[in-house]
């Protein structure tokens, strides 16, 4: 059921307007994908959007630009639609968006609290369960959650704690929606070289970010760079299908379980 390549494959990416999504959708439409299907939030994303879509385009692929709030499950399901009504059908699905919040936990407000479930949880559930209607069968579906899942640290537990339910979703969407062959992963980046870390971080806890991981001597920032998540992701979409239920830290050895 395993693909060797993304050749001719039709694929949508939640949060694909920039940053890591962004960097998703251009790589795989240079390594072949028939079509990307680029969710953006809304109008403060929206130029990135088209710029990431004209990106696809050029690199051979057709592009399918769809806004909305992924908070609204009939967003998400409008979503996947679109797709199909575009492309016929959908063979991979991947969700790249989240919030990032680091406060306190006794200065974590309601609204903080519901604002970040909403995001990070239910968005991640109802982008899965309409995947594991809407993808055909030997379809992959990957979602990125945080290698805070496996650290030791106060200032994130909203944050965290609200990416922190994607690892159950993910095992139990792997045991259902295995017999139709789909298999169903998380992957947990370290701190990463884009503006969704820098904006949350101090000049001392980026420093510190920096040097943390075992291999960060061996990289330009220290940090875990986009594309290091975009091959990894695309290996468990392709060749690595057998890699189904599980949460996969990456991050250079920053943290582990």
């Amino acid at each position: 059921m395993g693909a060797t390549t993304l050749k001719d494959k039709v694929i949508v990416i939640g949060g694909g307007a920039k940053n890591l999504g962004g960097a998703m959708a251009r790589h795989y439409a240079a390594g072949g994908a028939r079509a990307i299907v680029i969710h953006y939030h809304g109008k403060a994303t929206r130029t990135a959007a088209e710029e990431t879509a004209a990106a696809v385009e050029a690199a051979g692929a057709q592009a399918l630009l769809v806004q909305g709030d992924l908070t609204h499950v009939g967003v998400v399901t409008d979503l996947f639609d679109r797709a199909i009504q575009a492309f016929d059908h959908i063979d991979i699905a991947i969700n790249t968006t989240g919030m990032v919040l680091k406060k306190p936990f006794a200065a974590i407000s309601e609204n903080d609290y519901d604002k970040m479930f909403a995001i990070n949880a239910k968005t991640a559930f109802f982008f899965m369960q309409e995947a594991g209607k809407k993808l055909v069968d030997g379809g992959k579906l990957c979602t990125i959650v945080t290698s805070l899942l496996g650290a030791f640290t106060g200032y994130y537990a909203i944050y965290a704690g609200s990416k922190a339910p994607v690892e159950h979703f993910t095992r139990a969407a792997a045991k259902e929606f295995g017999e139709r062959g789909i298999s169903v992963t998380a992957v947990a980046p370290g701190p990463m070289d884009t503006p969704f870390f820098y904006g949350q971080e101090s000049d001392d806890a980026v420093r510190y970010h920096q040097t943390a991981a075992a291999l960060s001597p061996f990289t330009q920032t220290g940090l875990t760079e986009p594309q290091d998540i975009v091959t990894l992701v695309q290996y468990l979409v392709t060749e690595g299908w057998w890699i189904t239920g599980q949460t996969i830290l990456a991050n250079g050895g920053y943290t582990t379980k």
